[in-house]
């Protein structure tokens, strides 16, 4: 098959970014235990936007870096793909084998259709991610999936609702083997034990995804010491092995790494090592993928909406609308954001709160309204750009509500002030 034009500039890119940068430094094992050394970063490790000296992370023995690449959520996935853009090529240069993780969002639904809609759509995140970058090159660790947290509805930062173990387990395989068929690598899976073991259900084709592990307490240093291990008993989960071991390929093995000794401006770092050998380790950069142009990211793409159900009633109750967004092949659209707007600028559009509960479709609840007739439009926008605006328009009717009854005032109590936490108490401070 003839590469398109937009796949050759993207390989003549490649071959001009590897013209200036350095050879990948050598795989010696620096690490605690003899092993390949590696840390990963997010932009908590830019605080004020300062640039991490990659050439002094290398010096200090570090082989390989991941980088946050994305995220469910839009906003912090601007400043994942921000801060990608930045560091990989940097980290490059200096010699380090880099990769990219994914932070997962799972969605607020039990329908099976949707969640392997949800998964497949933050999938494709990952792919156009991945695409913009120019593909994989032989520096490349995996993509991996940052999956650690199952809570799909929250208010006020306190959990309503967790997903099940079936439908966590039916999204990550989708998303794992959406990716790999995509990119014909392997990703990998980050989480934490206690995770893997009660979110998850066990699964042999997950296990066949390579596992990052985060464990700590324990010294990589120590020939006998492995990560996720119970002192007495097992965590039964998909990479458990017989000896109650997991079947790791990475282990972040502290979050409290010295900042400054590998070249950050922040105080903290994650550390992690690798399981094997240089072998090993170049095995998992080994499949090239260079995308075509069907993989790059749309520019403004066309989109449909269309309301699913709506509520409202009175003055003491929440408006509610439940809209879908479809991308032109009818897939739902992977990022953007929707709210009301009224076509009366003298009429208020309420405090408005939207729920994503599944990649394309929202929950918008708008509250504080006034009695009247509400004539206006719901409006769908993509900050990133990928999806062009839409709109649909709306008529609903607000009633008056019974006013409610005065509660009784009661005097503030002062709370005592917490003592603070030594968040690296019981880690490695390395």
């Amino acid at each position: 098959m003839k590469r398109s034009i937009l796949a050759l500039l993207l390989g003549l890119s490649l071959i001009s970014h590897s013209a200036f940068a350095s050879a990948p430094a050598s795989l010696v094992s620096t690490g605690p235990g003899a092993r390949i050394h590696g840390v990963d970063i997010s932009r908590w490790q830019h605080p004020n936007e300062k640039t991490i000296n990659f050439t002094k992370m290398a010096e200090s023995g570090v082989r390989f870096v991941f980088i946050k690449g994305s995220d469910g959520h839009d906003p912090a996935d601007s400043q994942a793909k921000k801060y990608l853009l930045l560091d990989r090529p940097a980290a490059q240069a200096a010699g380090l084998y880099t990769g990219f993780y994914h932070y997962a969002y799972l969605p607020d639904t039990t329908n099976t259709k949707q969640i392997v809609t949800d998964a497949k759509a933050q999938a494709q995140k990952v792919i156009w991610r991945l695409a913009s970058i120019g593909g994989y090159t032989n520096q490349d660790l995996p993509v991996a999936l940052d999956i650690e947290n199952n809570c799909v509805r929250s208010i006020s930062g306190v959990c309503k609702k967790y997903m099940n173990k079936k439908y966590v387990t039916l999204w990550a395989q989708t998303w794992l083997d959406e990716v790999a068929s995509k990119t014909n690598r392997k990703p990998m899976v980050y989480s934490y034990p206690q995770f893997l073991q009660t979110a998850m259900l066990r699964s042999a084709e997950l296990a066949k995804y390579p596992l990052w592990i985060a464990a700590y307490g324990k010294d990589p240093a120590v020939a006998t010491n492995s990560p996720g291990m119970k002192k007495v008993g097992c965590f039964a989960h998909s990479w458990t092995k017989s000896n109650c071991s997991p079947n790791w390929q990475v282990w972040q093995y502290t979050s409290c790494g010295i900042g400054s000794k590998y070249g950050l401006p922040t105080a903290r770092v994650d550390l992690n090592v690798f399981s094997g050998s240089e072998e090993k380790f170049l095995a998992l950069t080994n499949g090239l993928w260079q995308p075509e142009a069907a993989d790059m990211l749309p520019f403004n793409e066309t989109t449909t909406m269309q309301i699913v159900s709506s509520s409202f009633a009175t003055t003491n109750d929440v408006a509610s609308f439940v809209i879908d967004v479809f991308r032109p092949d009818g897939t739902p659209v992977v990022t953007g954001d929707v709210a009301f707007k009224s076509a009366d600028s003298l009429m208020s559009a309420g405090t408005q709160s939207v729920l994503r509960s599944g990649s394309g479709r929202w929950t918008l609840n708008i509250s504080m309204l006034q009695a009247g007739t509400y004539v206006g439009y719901i409006q769908f926008t993509d900050e990133s750009q990928v999806h062009a605006p839409s709109i649909i328009p709306v008529q609903f009717e607000i009633t008056q509500g019974q006013a409610p009854s005065p509660k009784p005032s009661s005097k503030p109590t002062k709370k005592p002030v917490p003592a603070p936490v030594d968040q690296c108490k019981g880690q490695i401070r390395n």
